[in-house]
């Protein structure tokens, strides 16, 4: 596994920090948001280190696939799915991303006006 030693989502997939885990498969790992903009917001990771989408969308075959799969499960799960949900990537700074840990953030469970913000 790769991963960062000051890397805050590195640590908790380590089990190194605790989290509230909700999902976990071989490569991905989804916890509830200690910060929650909806009444469900969790995020999912690759258990694997990369800074942000567009290096994950260049990691190796397959991995972007099974975030977004897990962030489906997670959603069904959370029993958001049916009614729907919002699945965000914050690439970068000026779009928002303060953990350079790519993780998507699965909202759900009220109203998701258009546009975000």
């Amino acid at each position: 596994m790769v991963s960062e030693a000051d890397c805050l989502f590195c640590r908790i997939v380590a089990k190194e920090i605790p989290a509230e885990i909700v999902y976990e498969t071989d490569r991905a790992l989804a916890f509830r948001d200690v910060n929650p903009q909806a009444p469900t917001h969790v995020l999912v990771v690759p258990k694997d280190h990369h800074r942000d989408a567009a290096a994950l969308a260049a990691a190796d075959h397959g991995l972007a696939d099974e975030v977004i799969k897990a962030a489906h499960e997670v959603a069904l799960r959370e029993g958001i799915a049916e009614s729907g949900y919002r699945l965000v990537f914050n690439t970068g700074p000026g779009a928002g991303q303060t953990v350079f840990h790519v993780h998507g953030h699965v909202l759900g469970g009220r109203d998701l006006r258009w546009p975000p913000g």
